[in-house]
């Protein structure tokens, strides 16, 4: 039941973050996706009205409570953990990200899967929140990242994402930092993965 109150709660308390300024990060990273997309942590679809009509997404989502409310656009949808992607190699022209990279229980894992099913030279679109570049907040993140794990579900304040889609092979485009709120400072990226491996 828990994980069903979670989903239903979940857009009432992201609705402030989304109101003044998700909203409009969205907007403008999800303008750069093309082709075949696929949404890993799709969570309850908040990305889906921004979308072209040109583009065909698929949502790919490890909760099952979170599914059902995104399955409810219309959209095709896998129940599947970003470690562990149902698709066959080579399969999306671009993948998106956004809030998922901080709750995943291993990112390397997740990036070399988001690889994998990514054709060469395929984008990647993050939007995550990620440890500051301010020491003492990074600092403070680090404190405060466990009792935040079991508030909200896994989630990390203090990774390096940047850092891990680096690691990862992908080509980063364009990073761009905003700091909305001190302890999540949020980037923005456009990466590419390899033409090669």
């Amino acid at each position: 039941m828990y994980g069903g109150l979670y989903a239903a709660f979940y857009d009432l308390a992201m609705w402030p973050a989304e109101r003044f300024y998700l909203s409009r990060l969205r907007r403008g990273l999800l303008g750069e996706a093309r082709g075949k997309v696929l949404e890993i942590g799709a969570g309850t679809g908040a990305n889906l009205p921004y979308y072209a009509g040109s583009v065909r997404v698929v949502l790919s989502e490890p909760d099952p409570w979170m599914l059902r409310r995104a399955e409810l656009v219309g959209r095709p949808a896998m129940l599947a953990a970003a470690e562990r992607l149902g698709f066959a190699s080579s399969s999306f022209d671009t993948v998106v990200s956004t809030l998922v990279l901080c709750t995943v229980k291993d990112p390397a894992a997740a990036l070399a899967e988001v690889r994998r099913v990514l054709r060469p030279g395929g984008g990647l679109l993050l939007l995550e929140h990620v440890r500051s570049a301010a020491p003492k907040t990074a600092r403070w993140q680090t404190r405060l990242t466990p009792g935040w794990k079991k508030l909200a579900r896994g989630c990390h304040l203090d990774r390096d994402t940047a850092a891990r889609v680096r690691e990862a092979g992908f080509a980063i485009l364009s990073l761009e930092r905003y700091e909305p709120v001190p302890l999540f400072p949020l980037i923005l990226v456009h990466a590419l993965a390899p033409r090669s491996s």
